[in-house]
């Protein structure tokens, strides 16, 4: 597999830092993503829980290519409101076509999660999905969240555990210092164990917990190891050679089948009292 010069500068996991030549790069990650089934189980499992009804207004925060909004719209029907909000207005404009393409009565707008543009208690339900571990204060986040659901209404949060990442072949030595370059780089790498915490912390109250080790395929997976690696070369943390050396023992894994990549995500339903 011929890898790209590790100076190349990579995609951004963050829609609200993909610019307009990116964005279908971000799209096709996230679209393969949705197709691992263990994101499958962990949405199936968040739908159950959250049980939105015919008739409510529900939000899912960070909609990105819209599929979470849609499942919304066909629980609350021609009665009900379904909401998603993304901070980049490409991604909103896909949503949109795809909602329209596909006759849901989804809708979608630009927003900030630490400005939500919606009322006080609006909304019955209300999910976000990988956000949090992008965030610089998830507290002041949490708190939107709360101020815009109603009295009884519920939360779920969905996100990955970065300390808990699995990489398989490679040199121990290596894995590490490419996975202390992601947990630098990302905000909030332990955002999944700290759900909880956010909630509570905010008032609501714990109805249910879930988790899911989440295993990557190569296609999903290689993107991002493209870029942790791009990283840890910048960064000095590997050479150019410990890369190719990583990048040629994953792949050589990946074509015996002897390979592993995972992290897990855990999912906190709550409501506020």
């Amino acid at each position: 597999m011929a890898h790209r010069d590790v100076t190349e500068k990579g995609p951004s996991f963050r829609s609200d830092q993909v610019d307009s030549g990116q964005i279908d790069m971000l799209v096709a990650i996230l679209d393969v993503q949705a197709r691992l089934p263990g994101i499958q189980r962990m949405r199936r499992w968040a739908h159950e829980a959250l049980a939105v009804q015919a008739g409510e207004r529900a939000l899912d925060i960070g909609s990105g290519t819209g599929s979470e909004a849609m499942a919304f719209a066909e629980r609350v029907g021609a009665d009900g409101e379904a909401v998603g909000i993304d901070p980049n207005s490409d991604m909103v404009a896909l949503a949109e076509r795809r909602a329209a393409e596909a006759g849901s009565t989804a809708r979608y707008v630009g927003g900030s999660i630490y400005a939500l543009p919606f009322p006080d208690g609006h909304f019955d339900a209300i999910r976000c999905e990988r956000v949090y571990q992008h965030l610089d204060d998830p507290a002041a986040a949490t708190a939107e969240i709360a101020r815009v659901l109603r009295p009884g209404g519920r939360v779920l949060l969905i996100d990955s555990d970065w300390y808990t990442s699995i990489t398989h072949p490679g040199d121990p030595a290596v894995v590490r210092a490419v996975s202390e370059t992601l947990l630098t780089n990302t905000p909030n790498p332990g955002s999944g164990r700290r759900l909880r915490g956010q909630l509570v912390a905010e008032g609501l109250e714990i109805d249910d917990m879930g988790s899911e080790a989440v295993i990557w395929d190569p296609e999903s997976a290689l993107p991002l190891y493209g870029e942790m690696t791009r990283r840890a070369v910048a960064a000095g943390a590997i050479t150019a050679a410990q890369h190719d050396q990583f990048r040629a023992d994953l792949d050589a894994g990946i074509a015996a089948g002897d390979y592993h990549l995972s992290v897990t995500m855990f999912a906190v339903l709550a409501h506020r009292r």
